[in-house]
């Protein structure tokens, strides 16, 4: 909001304003108050990026083939269209999406794993009886694949689930339920509960990627 104060009064009527963020509600709330009439704001998040931060981590092929996500709005479509070609021109693919529903499906996609990806680390640093070494050694590719993601900026991240709070606690909330009715059916030896979740969500999977 304070950024958007700043330069409403230096903008060229006609201009497009738009951001890279992981968050679209709480970006649209706060700028689009104070930008001036004529000035077009449609908000955009590309899908792409590594564990690494600033300028010097990126390379020429960073969107290529990876969605960018537009929240245009009310914008004018002209402005859209020219911020899609944009995108286009190096190398992304556009959709659009209404902002609250944007947030939800990245708290599905991307919030809620960096956490849980982040909450994993944690225990591992915990159990004191398993070694730095250890873990490194022999946990193949699920730990450090998963895990991966757990190397990435904590300033942004810290303020993802700050600024979607309403989305990422819904899902953390259902994932909490999937995990507790997961740990009962261990410590009960319900292993027929335990084989038929695994199943049906192998076949989700599966169905998603096909």
């Amino acid at each position: 909001a304070k950024i958007a104060e700043e330069i409403a009064l230096h903008l060229a009527p006609g201009a497009t304003i738009t951001d890279v963020g992981s968050v679209k509600r709480a970006v649209i709330d706060a700028v689009g108050p104070h930008l001036p009439e004529g000035v077009h704001f449609a908000p955009a998040h590309p899908l792409a990026g590594t564990e690494h931060s600033g300028p010097r981590s990126g390379f020429a092929e960073l969107f290529e083939n990876r969605w960018t996500i537009l929240v245009p709005g009310a914008a004018d479509r002209a402005a859209v269209d020219r911020l899609a070609t944009l995108w286009r021109g190096i190398g992304a693919n556009v959709d659009e999406m209404e902002p609250d529903h944007h947030d939800l499906v990245l708290a599905v996609t991307s919030h809620c794993p960096h956490l849980i990806a982040y909450t994993m680390v944690g225990v591992a640093d915990d159990l004191r009886r398993v070694t730095d070494s250890e873990v490194i050694k022999y946990s193949a590719a699920g730990f450090r694949d998963f895990t991966r993601i757990a190397a990435s900026d904590p300033t942004m991240w810290r303020d993802v689930f700050l600024t979607n709070k309403d989305a990422t606690l819904e899902i953390l909330g259902r994932f909490t339920e999937e995990l507790f009715a997961l740990q009962r059916a261990i410590r009960t030896g319900d292993g027929e509960l335990l084989f038929d979740y695994f199943t049906r969500t192998r076949a989700i999977r599966r169905g998603i990627i096909q």
